[in-house]
């Protein structure tokens, strides 16, 4: 009996409990409910007043594609005096290439480092990141596009590409002069062994050096700034690797190293001929120069990419160098590198090209191990359904 009362009044404890939390509940929800317009205003003021102090310029449109807010740094931008707000893009920017990244969000999820220049004077270029706003069930409910003005740096770019061209020109001209005079007076000087041939030697091979450098510095602020366009044509590896082994066949019989193609005959990628010849011609003449008795080119196809490797058997790459072997003028040895007569550009190149094809270069190497040198490429659409087709096939 006993034990029955006590759970009956423990019962009604439980039941009194629930019923004053269900009370107190309802009084916290009917709080949140009368604050909530209020916070949403906070917010909303929060988020205008940090978004006008910014340096991009901001810009939020609705769905149907009119600017719900533009902060102070879009409007001045676009040389805007009025608030645009209510306006479609093309109403108050006429900017077709703003208007077509809204488009774009209407279908896509985001647009990143989209760059366009304004059709006046100053030559303003911007570069434009956006995100489309859609809610859980996927309609779409406007978009954020943040402008960032690219103008300073474009115009250092310009200066810089001029500098390096400039100096390049007022380089060559004399190194020039100076190759014309060596290669006269070697001419005149028949005794090979003699003081002034091996001193005239000297001067020549440093000049070669020089002129290099010189080529290898132009290249390399090309790809850098994006000057180069590729021209892309299907190229076979194989061919293209042989053709690079008769440039070198000459140094490596020199240095008794031997070349061996191990690419499939038909291997074919679309690719710039000129371009993935310089690659390949940098790796493997550094695998000659650096490398020990043999040199591999080897090529391999997935559904996602093209791998090319380039292998020797040399002394190998220590671990902590891998990371920076391809930065600019980036030697392992020094003093060696000078001795065979490297400008330190050459993997940097072999990184930029490869980038230039939206691929990348890596390295697999460890002292005393040899190193092997992986070039991969995304497959592009053309070439997943033959490594033979036949559009325009550079050998």
């Amino acid at each position: 009996m006993t034990g029955w009362l006590i759970s009956f009044i423990l019962l009604i404890c439980l039941i009194t409990i629930h019923l004053l939390w269900r009370q107190k509940y309802s009084l916290l929800k009917l709080k949140h409910t009368e604050l909530q317009p209020k916070t949403s205003k906070l917010v909303r003021a929060g988020m205008t007043e940090m978004f006008a102090n910014m340096p991009d310029g901001i810009l939020v449109t609705n769905a149907e594609g009119k600017i719900e807010f533009a902060n102070p740094a879009f409007c001045s931008m676009f040389d805007l005096t009025d608030d645009p707000s209510g306006k479609t893009v093309m109403e108050a920017i006429r900017i077709h290439q703003a208007n077509d990244l809204i488009e774009r969000l209407n279908i896509e999820s985001s647009v990143t480092n989209e760059e366009f220049m304004l059709p006046n004077l100053e030559q303003r270029y911007l570069q434009a990141n956006g995100v489309a706003i859609r809610e859980k069930n996927e309609i779409y409910r406007g978009a954020i596009l943040v402008f960032h003005d690219l103008t300073r740096i474009k115009r250092l770019e310009n200066h810089r590409q001029e500098f390096v061209a400039n100096v390049s020109h007022e380089l060559r001209t004399p190194l020039s002069i100076i190759k014309g005079y060596i290669e006269t007076l070697l001419d005149i000087e028949t005794d090979t062994e003699s003081n002034n041939h091996r001193f005239l030697k000297k001067i020549e091979n440093h000049s070669d050096r020089l002129t290099f450098l010189i080529e290898d510095i132009l290249t390399l602020s090309r790809l850098e700034s994006g000057a180069i366009t590729l021209e892309k044509n299907h190229v076979n590896i194989h061919n293209l690797t042989e053709s690079v082994f008769e440039s070198l066949k000459e140094m490596a019989e020199k240095k008794g190293v031997q070349l061996k193609n191990n690419v499939h005959e038909d291997f074919v990628m679309l690719a710039d001929h000129r371009r993935i010849f310089q690659a390949l011609n940098n790796l493997i003449e550094n695998g000659i120069k650096y490398g020990g008795k043999c040199v591999c080119v080897s090529a391999e196809k997935n559904k996602e990419e093209i791998d090319i490797c380039i292998e020797d058997d040399g002394p190998g790459i220590p671990s902590e160098s891998c990371e920076r072997i391809f930065e600019r003028f980036y030697r392992i040895d020094k003093a060696r590198s000078r001795e065979m007569g490297g400008t330190g550009l050459g993997l940097s190149i072999v990184k930029h090209v490869t980038q230039l094809h939206a691929g990348n270069a890596r390295v697999e190497s460890s002292a005393g191990e040899g190193a092997r040198f992986h070039l991969a490429f995304p497959i592009i659409e053309k070439e997943k359904s033959s490594n033979g087709e036949s559009n325009k096939i550079n050998t």
